[in-house]
């Protein structure tokens, strides 16, 4: 690689930066980046940085592809297509359908519906995978909580034995 150098309006907005640092990402790559426009090899930067020295020759590729941006903008990552979200609003309707219903006349064992209940049933009645995770978020965007049934009886009151006709006394 050949010797990187920066401007020296983006230097001294870099300089700037490591006095004064927003996020540790972006204070990293700053240092790496004056590092490396001071002359230090980018083997020694990645060593200082606890970083793989791919990771440096990335930075001073995006720092140097991205000249659209101002340099504290280029340090930061760019955005990413990634995996859409693919439950986010498509369940929510078909769990608030279902939701007051009794999960026994869909054919489940079950007098209530639970997460991975739902997560079943979106999958065999519309073909739809999802995770446990997605529909307990469609719940909370729902505002549906439920509570877990309680196993045993309701606490007996003080004065039970005077309404069976016994002492007050136990």
């Amino acid at each position: 690689m050949p010797a990187f150098q920066l401007r020296w309006w983006e230097r001294r907005q870099l300089l700037n930066l490591l006095g004064h640092p927003h996020d540790a990402k972006q204070l990293r790559r700053a240092q790496a980046l004056v590092w490396l426009h001071e002359g230090q090899p980018v083997p020694r930067v990645a060593e200082l940085l606890h970083v793989e020295p791919r990771t440096v020759y990335n930075w001073v590729y995006a720092f140097q592809q991205r000249t659209d941006l101002d340099p504290l903008a280029r340090l930061c990552d760019a955005s990413r297509s990634g995996r859409p979200p693919t439950a986010l609003g498509i369940i929510d309707p078909l769990v608030d359908a279902v939701i007051d219903l009794d999960p026994r006349d869909y054919g489940y064992r079950c007098t209530v519906w639970t997460a991975p209940l739902l997560v079943r049933y979106l999958d065999e009645a519309f073909g739809i995978e999802t995770s446990c995770k997605s529909v307990r978020r469609a719940l909370d965007r729902l505002g549906l909580r439920w509570k877990r049934p309680r196993h045993r009886l309701g606490l007996r009151s003080d004065t039970w034995r005077q309404a069976k006709g016994g002492s007050k006394t136990a």
